[in-house]
């Protein structure tokens, strides 16, 4: 009998790994969780200071961490990216697509600005950084990409720019997985519920939107930013070679 792949503290041994959005929040638990399985990790975000903070906090637990400027909405940049990681560290293993953020306004409220901000960085962002290394993935016959999604791509008020750009990566994500396969490149997404992250946290509200989702969740708690930070490093483990296409929805069970 074979025995199957499991994770465990050096899964990644000497991958590299890059995080967009790395540097705060749920990218820097993502971060954290690859770096401390072993892998090389690029903290790649849009300013410099967060990146480097980011950076000598996760050096500081042992992790082999590096940051870079990263702005997902220009090619150019993402193209740099690729390129500037791969002449350092003779490849990239592991993409996580984690850059975004929302801007929630009402359907008749919300601007064509408002709309493109979210959209540009969410789901172009995925696409083009997808793009960028892919070719170097494809060359070596090995990869792994991992994108954000978010439970809201079923749908959400006042989420019309978001919910789109989530629901996008969900299409995005399945596409490439069929494109990529025989390549054995995996792309999974995941799908979180409402985490707990400090940004989540700082909300006014946040006690009241902490109430609703406990009392809707199946496990009567808010996620945390290392349940999402334990799921990718599955995907990204030999343990997931044969998931591909999928969404792992991480909500603590809520269903609508």
């Amino acid at each position: 009998m074979t025995a199957t792949a499991s994770v465990s503290t050096q899964t990644l041994h000497g991958q590299v790994a890059v995080v967009t959005g790395g540097a705060g929040g749920l990218g820097l638990a993502i971060s954290r969780e690859l770096g401390m399985a072993g892998a090389i990790v690029i903290v790649a975000d849009i300013a410099a200071e967060p990146a480097a903070r980011g950076a000598e906090q996760l050096a500081a637990d042992g992790v082999d961490a590096h940051p870079h400027v990263l702005d997902v909405t220009s090619r150019q940049s993402i193209d740099a990216m690729a390129a500037e990681v791969s002449a350092r560290h003779g490849r990239i293993d592991i993409l996580v697509n984690n850059a975004g953020f929302p801007v929630d306004r009402p359907l008749v409220s919300m601007s064509d600005e408002d709309w493109h901000q979210v959209l540009n960085v969410c789901l172009y962002g995925t696409f083009a950084c997808s793009r960028a290394v892919a070719p170097g993935m494809i060359e070596r016959g090995y990869g792994r990409l991992i994108n954000i999604s978010s439970r809201a791509y079923l749908g959400n008020p006042g989420q019309a720019n978001y919910a789109a750009a989530k629901a996008g990566i969900v299409g995005l994500t399945r596409t490439l997985a069929k494109e990529l396969g025989k390549h054995n490149i995996t792309v999974n997404a995941i799908a979180p519920g409402l985490i707990a992250t400090e940004t989540v946290r700082r909300h006014p509200k946040f006690d009241a939107i902490a109430e609703r989702a406990e009392r809707a969740n199946s496990i009567r708690r808010l996620g945390t930013p290392e349940d999402i930070s334990a799921a990718a490093l599955y995907l990204a483990s030999p343990a997931a070679s044969f998931v591909t296409g999928d969404v792992l929805h991480v909500t603590g069970g809520r269903f609508s």
